[in-house]
């Protein structure tokens, strides 16, 4: 009973909050964040709550992908691996060059690997407000964030490797890369075709949102898959959603996971995520925190910035795109915890990479809704 006392509180904070926020002209998804730090004061969460949160995320992603177009996420290809890769690169020298007046050599490599993965949940929620989403611009970050998160993997690989045994296991980064070229190939190019048949296959279940229930099915198993093969779950999810998207029955699937996502899951996974952001860790980050969280805003915004220019983007989508490419929240933090497993790191590295989740997280959607603002 106290979990449901506990979903119904966060879904009445996370509409309230949103309500004000946006009444002063703020995104929304940041009063449902500010909400969940202040539960997080006097609640925590739980293993349900948590699921929950979980499959809202996944939601998010995948409606982002619905109302992403499959032409458009390929002819980005060639600028979002410019974002990608000169991005994670700067990040990298950003999050190891700061590090090393604070910790031992071994210990800075770890944080610049830890600073180079970006989360675009909060961006796809902001992005998604100012309807912006499906412009260049949007697919670009969310190809971009693909590619972004797969080298921080493959980077993640190279240095536990370097700091457990003193070599590079290159078996297991040629196996990310079969991996992850094989999941990207079957939805980009068989995704569609293979789609449009299971559900005109399905259509004919003559049983109430039938097709809702198995694009969830879909969502649910392809996201397993994707963290199965040590890739982000949000991968598949997104994939999963840009596959339907380019079907007959996009709108079909997205009215009602639109209600089912934006009423209940995603909501919860906001204020979740403001949940877990402890504000003993925040009020007792030092100088180490704040100069590594400033790195990591900086790191984005230079480092995707002028890999969009070089992509071809004019100046001022450059920094649309940087600033959009600044979050961090889970990959980071799963990073740190495989980290923490291996021995390599002890528990205060916790505090800086909550700290500069923190920072990360609240700042990107006033300055992504600033920028979108100025002609």
């Amino acid at each position: 009973m106290e979990t449901l006392l506990m979903i119904a509180m966060m879904l009445a904070t996370a509409k309230l909050l949103g309500w004000i926020f946006e009444k002063f002209g703020q995104p929304v998804v940041l009063g449902q964040i500010l909400g969940g730090l202040i539960i997080g004061i006097f609640a925590e969460s739980n293993e349900i709550i948590r699921e929950f949160a979980n499959l809202g995320v996944l939601l998010l992603l995948f409606l982002a992908g619905l109302e992403s177009d499959l032409g458009e996420f390929k002819r980005v290809g060639k600028p979002s691996m410019f974002v990608a890769g000169v991005g994670v690169a700067v990040a990298f020298a950003f999050g190891f060059l700061v590090s090393l007046p604070f910790v031992e050599f071994h210990e800075a490599l770890l944080y610049g690997a830890i600073m180079t993965p970006t989360s675009v949940s909060i961006t796809v929620r902001v992005l998604m407000e100012l309807r912006r989403l499906r412009t260049r611009e949007g697919t670009t970050i969310l190809a971009a964030a693909v590619v972004d998160d797969v080298l921080g993997i493959l980077i993640l690989t190279i240095v536990l490797s370097l700091l457990r045994e003193g070599s590079v296991h290159y078996d297991a980064i040629i196996e990310i890369l079969i991996e992850v070229a094989g999941f990207l190939a079957v939805f980009l190019y068989l995704g569609p075709v293979l789609a449009e048949k299971a559900f005109r296959k399905i259509s004919r279940i003559d049983l109430p949102e039938s097709t809702t229930t198995f694009a969830v099915i879909f969502l649910i198993l392809f996201a397993y898959l994707a963290e199965h093969l040590n890739l982000a779950s949000i991968l598949g999810a997104y994939m999963v959603g840009l596959t339907i998207g380019q079907t007959n029955y996009r709108k079909q699937v997205e009215n009602p996971v639109n209600t089912l996502g934006y009423s209940l899951f995603i909501p919860l996974f906001f204020v979740e995520v403001g949940m877990r952001i402890e504000l003993t860790y925040i009020l007792h980050a030092g100088l180490f925190a704040v100069v590594y969280a400033s790195a990591a805003i900086l790191s984005k915004i230079l480092g995707c910035g002028f890999g969009a220019y070089l992509g071809g983007f004019d100046l001022r989508a450059s920094l649309r795109i940087g600033i959009g490419m600044i979050p961090r929240l889970g990959v980071e933090l799963a990073m740190l915890a495989i980290a923490m497993a291996s021995g390599v790191v002890g528990a205060d590295a916790l505090t800086v990479a909550i700290f500069m989740v923190f920072v990360t997280t609240i700042i990107t959607p006033p300055l992504l809704k600033w920028i979108y603002s100025r002609k």
